[in-house]
Protein backbone atom coordinates (compact mmCIF):
# COMPACT_ATOMS: atom_id res chain seq x y z
CA UNK A 1 0.00 0.00 0.00
CA UNK A 2 3.11 2.22 0.41
CA UNK A 3 4.23 1.98 -2.86
CA UNK A 4 0.66 3.24 -4.48
CA UNK A 5 0.37 5.78 -1.76
CA UNK A 6 3.47 7.59 -2.97
CA UNK A 7 2.71 6.72 -6.72
CA UNK A 8 -0.70 8.65 -6.17
CA UNK A 9 0.71 11.20 -4.50
CA UNK A 10 3.11 11.41 -7.61
CA UNK A 11 0.42 11.50 -10.09
CA UNK A 12 -1.15 14.48 -8.59
CA UNK A 13 2.35 16.78 -8.84
CA UNK A 14 2.79 15.63 -11.57
CA UNK A 15 -0.98 16.46 -12.60
CA UNK A 16 -0.63 20.35 -11.29
CA UNK A 17 2.72 20.83 -13.19
CA UNK A 18 1.77 20.04 -16.25
CA UNK A 19 -1.83 22.24 -15.37
CA UNK A 20 1.00 25.16 -14.94
CA UNK A 21 2.59 24.03 -17.84
CA UNK A 22 5.88 23.64 -16.02
CA UNK A 23 8.82 21.10 -16.88
CA UNK A 24 10.15 19.19 -13.37
CA UNK A 25 13.06 21.50 -13.56
CA UNK A 26 11.18 24.91 -13.70
CA UNK A 27 9.47 23.22 -10.92
CA UNK A 28 12.10 21.98 -9.03
CA UNK A 29 14.07 25.74 -9.78
CA UNK A 30 10.86 27.72 -8.24
CA UNK A 31 10.72 25.58 -5.07
CA UNK A 32 14.18 25.47 -4.73
CA UNK A 33 14.37 21.24 -5.19
CA UNK A 34 16.83 19.31 -7.35
CA UNK A 35 14.73 18.26 -10.66
CA UNK A 36 16.05 14.68 -9.65
CA UNK A 37 13.87 14.94 -6.61
CA UNK A 38 10.72 15.99 -8.32
CA UNK A 39 10.92 13.34 -10.89
CA UNK A 40 11.63 11.13 -7.72
CA UNK A 41 8.25 12.11 -6.18
CA UNK A 42 6.43 11.79 -9.63
CA UNK A 43 7.31 8.15 -9.75
CA UNK A 44 6.23 7.27 -6.47
CA UNK A 45 10.23 6.84 -5.43
CA UNK A 46 10.31 9.38 -2.35
CA UNK A 47 7.98 10.80 0.37
CA UNK A 48 8.38 13.81 0.76
CA UNK A 49 8.45 15.97 3.97
CA UNK A 50 5.33 18.34 5.13
CA UNK A 51 7.30 21.49 4.33
CA UNK A 52 8.21 20.05 1.03
CA UNK A 53 4.46 19.22 0.62
CA UNK A 54 3.72 22.81 1.12
CA UNK A 55 6.13 24.28 -1.08
CA UNK A 56 5.03 22.06 -4.10
CA UNK A 57 1.50 23.14 -3.39
CA UNK A 58 2.12 26.58 -2.68
CA UNK A 59 4.23 26.63 -5.51
CA UNK A 60 1.68 24.78 -8.27
CA UNK A 61 -1.04 27.58 -6.77
CA UNK A 62 -3.08 24.80 -5.18
CA UNK A 63 -4.63 24.24 -1.97
CA UNK A 64 -3.69 21.42 -0.05
CA UNK A 65 -7.21 20.59 0.88
CA UNK A 66 -7.69 21.00 -3.48
CA UNK A 67 -4.48 18.72 -3.62
CA UNK A 68 -5.75 15.58 -1.61
CA UNK A 69 -9.00 15.88 -2.49
CA UNK A 70 -7.89 14.65 -5.87
CA UNK A 71 -4.85 12.91 -4.32
CA UNK A 72 -7.64 10.54 -2.25
CA UNK A 73 -10.18 9.91 -4.92
CA UNK A 74 -6.88 9.05 -7.41
CA UNK A 75 -5.86 6.53 -4.32
CA UNK A 76 -9.35 5.04 -3.93
CA UNK A 77 -9.34 4.46 -7.59
CA UNK A 78 -6.02 2.79 -7.37
CA UNK A 79 -7.30 0.58 -4.73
Amino acid sequence: MRKQTLKAFGQEVRHWRIGQHLSQEELASRCGFHRTYIGQIERGERNPSLLNVLTLCQTLGVSLPEFFTRYEAALDTAL
